[in-house]
């Protein structure tokens, strides 16, 4: 099994060309990589430039076509070689109020054209972990086979450790992520649970990614602020 490396370059770079220029520095410095695959998640205007590694969106709506002003279709996405989106991340369920039945609608409209939602979960300081994460696992994956399940992956992200360098400690990410193989547990049954991908993002950098993928029990990470300096990101990769 591979281990998943997902930037999320969040709304950067600014311009074209460096969104270019970051990409091919990526590309070329992971050339020698291996058991690893490399997922960029950049805006949606700079999806059709980018050729040679995996591409993942950072958001998509739910349907197919119509007058929906502004919104990008997962059609839409597949035509442009994309494989992966991300869904729930907390800056949209923040900023944008995306609700766990909004999220539960997109992960089953990626799942139709056979797209891999990548399924941001996490609580916040003021909430009960064990409960925000089994609301927000159990509605988004609500009325979703077990079939269609397979295809998921899971990004654990406490909001406190998201952009502000507070990562989450390696023994508090592993109980999360036993935490979420068992709600997948209940949800499905053990043997998904084990086989489900589960990764870790939170201020993640080229400084702590080794231990976490060695020690917290993950198959991945999802990297932000980190994946927008090209030389931290490539170590990244090479961490694995």
């Amino acid at each position: 099994m591979k281990t998943l490396i997902i930037a999320n370059w969040k709304l950067n770079p600014s311009t074209q060309k460096e969104a270019k220029k970051l990409f091919e520095l990526v590309k070329n410095g992971i050339k020698k990589a291996k058991n690893v695959e490399v997922i960029i998640c950049p805006p949606f205007v700079y999806l059709a430039l980018l050729k040679g590694l995996t591409l993942g969106a950072q958001n998509v709506f739910y349907k197919e076509k119509g007058a929906f002003t502004g919104e990008v279709s997962p059609l839409m996405l597949k035509d442009l070689g994309v494989k992966y989106v991300i869904i729930g991340h907390l800056e949209a369920r923040k900023y944008f109020n995306e609700t766990d039945e909004i999220i539960n609608k997109k992960i089953k409209s990626v799942l139709l054209v056979r797209l891999k939602p990548i399924f941001c979960v996490g609580e916040n300081e003021r909430e009960e972990k064990q409960n925000t994460l089994e609301k927000q696992i159990t509605e988004g994956l609500k009325n979703i086979s077990i079939n269609q399940a397979k295809n998921i992956i899971i990004a654990y992200e406490p909001v406190f450790a998201i952009g502000t360098g507070r990562n989450c400690s390696i023994d508090e990410t592993m109980n999360s992520i036993l935490f979420i193989k068992k709600i997948i547990s209940n949800l499905y049954n053990r043997e998904l649970a084990n086989k489900i991908k589960i990764l870790y993002g939170g201020s993640v950098n080229s400084k702590n990614s080794g231990l976490y993928l060695r020690e917290a029990g993950i198959n991945g990470l999802l990297v932000g602020g980190a994946s927008l300096d090209a030389n931290d990101f490539i170590k990244i990769v090479k961490s694995v």
